[in-house]
C-alpha cells in the first residue's frame, strides 16, 4: 500500500478492526467466507493473507484449521493480528512480499487493490501474489466496484451533500474516490478491468464473484443478517447469481479468482 501520512491516520484510528464485524458490513465478511470457502484449497493448506489488516480473515481462516500467515503495513493491525490464535502476523507491502516463491497454496488479497491507484502497481501486487503461491494454487483479490461510493451514499443519506455525491460521481467516472469522510484516496474498478489486471499479472482464466450483490442497500438488512435462518436464505440468494455479469457491479466489492498456471 501507498502509506499517505492520511491513510496511516485513518487506520491508525483503529476503525478497521469493527468494520465486518457489525452491521451490515457483516454481509461482506459471511458472503467472504462463502466464496472463500469453495474456493481455497482445504485445510490445513498454507494462506498468505496480504493487506490483511487486524485478522477477521484470518482469523476464521485459522480456525477452519489453515496455516495462516498475514503481512500488512499498518503496525497497529500487525499489533492485533499477532495475537490471534494460530496467526502468524508481520509487517509486509503487497508490491514486494517478503516471501520466498511458491511459499503458500493460496494468496488473499483482501484490500491492498483498494489503495493502489496505479494500474502498473496493482499488476505489480498481483505478480506478487503469482509468485508466493504454489503453481495450480490460488490468488483471491478484492475490488471495490466503480459506483459503489453513488449507491452507498444515497443509502447512507449523504448524497444530500454536495461534497459527497461529487466525490461520488468523480469515482464512478475516473474510478479514484477521495471521501472527505476519510482523508484518503481509494480506487474503485470497473468490473470489466479487474481480468484484464490478472492476465497481465501471468494470471489468466479469472473468476469474479459478486459480493454483496444489492443485498448491501436493503434497508431492513440489518434484520435478515441477525436472523440465523434467514441470513441463510440470504446467502444462498446472492449465491444464486454470483457469478452474473450483468449484476457484478451492483455489489459494493467483487472478488476475483484465479489460479497460477
Amino acid at each position: 500500500m501507498a502509506l499517505t501520512p492520511e491513510l496511516l491516520a485513518y487506520y491508525g484510528q483503529d476503525r478497521e478492526h469493527e468494520r465486518l464485524r457489525g452491521g451490515r458490513g457483516r454481509l461482506e465478511l459471511w458472503r467472504t467466507q462463502d466464496v472463500l470457502r469453495r474456493v481455497l484449497p482445504p485445510p490445513p493448506a498454507r494462506v498468505l493473507d496480504v493487506g490483511g489488516g487486524t485478522g477477521v480473515h484470518a482469523e476464521w481462516l485459522a480456525g477452519d484449521g489453515y496455516e495462516v500467515e498475514l503481512l500488512d503495513p499498518i503496525p497497529l493491525h500487525v499489533e492485533r493480528a499477532a495475537r490471534l490464535p494460530g496467526v502468524r502476523a508481520r509487517h509486509g507491502d503487497a508490491r514486494d512480499l517478503p516471501v520466498p516463491d511458491a511459499a503458500a497454496d493460496a494468496v488473499l488479497l483482501l484490500g491492498p487493490l483498494y489503495h493502489l491507484a496505479v494500474r502498473d502497481e496493482r499488476v505489480r501486487a498481483l505478480g506478487e501474489a503469482r509468485r508466493a503461491v504454489r503453481p495450480g494454487g490460488v490468488v483471491v483479490a478484492a475490488t471495490i466496484n466503480r459506483r459503489a461510493a453513488v449507491l452507498d451514499t444515497v443509502y447512507l443519506g449523504s448524497y444530500l451533500q454536495e461534497r459527497e455525491r461529487a466525490a461520488a460521481h468523480r469515482a464512478a467516472a475516473e474510478g479514484v474516490m477521495y471521501s472527505p469522510g476519510h482523508g484518503f484516496t481509494a480506487y474503485f474498478h470497473h468490473p470489466g478491468q479487474v481480468p484484464g489486471e490478472f492476465a497481465d499479472a501471468g494470471l489468466p482464466g479469472a473468476v469474479r464473484y459478486g459480493v454483496e450483490g444489492a443485498f448491501w442497500l436493503y434497508g431492513d438488512i440489518g434484520a435478515w443478517l441477525d436472523d440465523p435462518g434467514r441470513r441463510a436464505l440470504l446467502l444462498e440468494a446472492q449465491r444464486s447469481m454470483e457469478c452474473d455479469p450483468a449484476l457484478l457491479g451492483v455489489s459494493g466489492h467483487m472478488l476475483t479468482v484465479a489460479r497460477r498456471p
